[in-house]
């Protein structure tokens, strides 16, 4: 690690920074559900996403969106390590 950047551990995640992953970024694709639960998933811990995943239902997208491959993010979750938790969290809310 570069000495000028500190490491951050236990970061707290307000309910107004895990809501902003709702807005698709430049370059999602239309359909940007799918992109949108692929970059929470990866930049959440699976606390904050369990909180994400309801707020993300609640504006009315789709937690079984298909990537580009075809295949919905709890298919992908399957075959990571740690993804069983994230996995279990969006078959509730499915």
């Amino acid at each position: 690690m570069r000495k000028d950047k500190e490491k951050v551990l236990d970061e707290q995640w307000d309910d107004e920074r895990v809501a902003s992953f709702l807005q698709p970024r430049p370059g999602d694709p239309e359909n940007s559900d799918y992109a949108i639960l692929l970059r929470a998933y990866q930049s959440m811990r699976e606390s904050d996403f369990a909180r994400f995943v309801p707020l993300f239902s609640e504006a009315g997208r789709d937690v079984n969106a298909a990537g580009p491959d075809g295949r919905p993010l709890i298919e992908l979750l399957a075959e990571h390590r740690y993804g069983a938790g994230y996995a279990a969290i969006l078959e509730a809310a499915a």
